[in-house]
């Protein structure tokens, strides 16, 4: 087959985040099948931007064909973002003609974040003959409305709501990440029928070779806590508001007189304000450790006893979740606690763990109390339960199969 994917925010192993469709992409060009993918030549999850001469520019990144449409920079989530997603499917349009009779496409994919991406691609699969297809990341305009606060007056969320609509009613498949969007899309008008679900993954088999050794620092601390026979709770990501880290720190202060140490490795907006509340509370039992890099993460679960992900209690979970995280802990074959109130429960599916109620310190402080009380050998299943359950399930080579199974 020959697939068109149209994802604004798309990025590569060069260029960093989102690396969904690249990952899909280098899979499905290993199967055979001839890709494309359009993307904006600005995006805010990028690490590197792409160069770009002119209106465009096309490159090849691990055997995937790119084609970057120069979109304007912009900061935030304001005017500068929406003109530059009005930039770039305008753009796109305008080339729709030239996309269809170039590349010939029998599969047209509009999978930006955002749906209003579904209306030029419509044109270009109608212009080729070609199916149209409608991937969704996240429920626009529902999730500015819940998460942001805005308004579904307000004339952005009403265009949304426009093109959530088309894409429900004109898209031959939809796939969704999220895996209990049924009777939301049933309400838009979407034939359940035409509904296929394919998560977010990752490659197995980059957990199978020799893991790059951590600093020495982080790995002395590990060390020590572990001779004084602590059980030792790792945090590995993001510290951000919506990963409800005081809660965490809540648990650790109940949780003083008890053998646990608690290593919080990443950055975020919320990082120096975590390391200030560790030192004013004197929670000798937290440490705070910088960012390290992902081929070190392995070396890193090998030596957690306990695998912690958290995050706010937001009601647009009840769609459900595949926090990439909460994937990595599994193949790290770690015992996970899982603070989480969502549409679906993963740890819960796989066997790897407990799950209790977001944001209590109570909770959670429980919770560990109860992995703690296991034995080595039974934490250990657990996470190859985790492992197993994540090769099965969310394995980039089996997500790109089935993705070309809905689509076919």
């Amino acid at each position: 087959m020959r697939l068109l994917l149209v994802n604004h925010y798309a990025g590569s192993l060069r260029h960093g985040m989102e690396f969904r469709p690249f990952y899909l992409a280098r899979e499905w060009t290993r199967l055979g099948h001839a890709v494309l993918v359009v993307a904006a030549s600005h995006s805010h999850l990028r690490s590197v931007a792409p160069r770009v001469q002119g209106a465009s520019t096309a490159e090849q990144i691990d055997g995937v064909d790119y084609l970057w449409l120069r979109a304007p920079a912009y900061r935030g989530n304001g005017a500068g973002r929406v003109f530059n997603i009005a930039a770039f499917c305008l753009r796109l349009a305008a080339r729709a003609k030239q996309l269809a009779r170039d590349f010939r496409p029998d599969v047209v994919i509009a999978s930006s974040t955002y749906p209003m991406d579904i209306w030029p691609a419509r044109r270009i699969a109608r212009l080729a003959d070609a199916k149209l297809v409608h991937e969704i990341h996240d429920l626009w305009p529902l999730s500015p409305i819940e998460l942001g606060g805005m308004s579904p007056r307000h004339p952005f969320i009403r265009v949304c709501q426009a093109a959530e609509d088309t894409a429900c009613r004109d898209a031959d498949v939809v796939v969704s990440m999220l895996p209990r969007v049924h009777e939301h899309l049933r309400e838009r008008g979407l034939d359940l029928r035409k509904l296929h679900i394919v998560p977010n993954g990752v490659f197995a088999a980059e957990w199978s070779g020799a893991a790059a050794p951590l600093d020495a620092s982080l790995a002395a601390h590990i060390g020590e806590a572990h001779a004084q026979r602590r059980m030792v709770v790792v945090y590995a990501g993001a510290h951000g508001i919506a990963n409800a880290l005081d809660s965490l720190l809540d648990a650790a202060a109940l949780l003083r007189s008890e053998r646990f140490a608690f290593v919080l490795v990443g950055g975020g907006a919320e990082r120096a304000r975590l390391a200030a509340r560790v030192a004013s509370e004197a929670l000798t039992n937290v440490r705070l450790f910088e960012p390290i890099a992902k081929a070190q993460i392995a070396s890193l679960l090998a030596r957690a006893d306990i695998a912690y992900i958290g995050l706010q209690r937001v009601p647009i979970f009840r769609f459900g979740i595949a926090p990439n995280k909460l994937m990595d802990y599994m193949m790290g074959g770690c015992a996970v606690l899982c603070a989480i109130e969502a549409g679906n429960d993963p740890v819960a599916e796989a066997g790897c763990g407990i799950t209790v109620e977001p944001e209590s310190a109570p909770a959670i402080a429980d919770g560990l109390r109860r992995l703690a009380a296991l034995s080595p050998a039974e934490r250990r299943a657990m996470g190859a339960r985790g492992r197993a359950y994540v090769q099965r399930h969310h394995d980039w080579p089996v997500l790109a199969r089935r993705f070309v199974e809905a689509v076919s």
